[in-house]
């Protein structure tokens, strides 16, 4: 389905009224759905699937995944997550988990960026250059 220039002009707009000092607030983004779908305006549902898909995108962006071979203790989870705010901003979510395939080391993946200091790929990337 092809999404006119209006609409996705549109679905910018709301999704930028939607935030908050340039954090998404979820009340907001449940009353634009809710009065869009009310309204039902022309191109309302280009503009909801737009709208979605950047509600979305951003959403994976403010979350981060910290891969540890053993748990993470709360003290370094918060300096990681002090260190990926200054980087990318207030109001990241960061959900540890344990992969003992890591064999050492961490791998965090903060939406499409992935920071990995694992000692499984340093092996694998030694086992290649043979």
């Amino acid at each position: 389905m092809k999404i006119s220039k209006q609409a996705l002009r549109e679905a910018r707009q709301l999704f930028r009224c939607c935030q908050v000092n340039g954090v998404l607030d979820e009340a907001r983004v449940r009353r634009a759905v809710a009065l869009l779908v009310e309204k039902k305006p022309r191109g309302y549902v280009e503009i909801l699937s737009r709208l979605h898909r950047l509600v979305r995108l951003d959403v994976a962006a403010r979350t981060a995944t910290v891969e540890g071979a053993v748990e993470i203790s709360p003290a370094q989870l918060a300096e990681v997550k002090n260190n990926l705010e200054k980087r990318y901003g207030a109001g990241l979510s960061v959900t540890p988990v344990v992969n003992p395939s890591l064999i050492g080391g961490l791998r965090i993946q903060v939406g499409s960026d992935l920071y990995d200091g694992s000692v499984k790929t340093r092996l694998d990337k030694l086992a290649n250059s043979f």
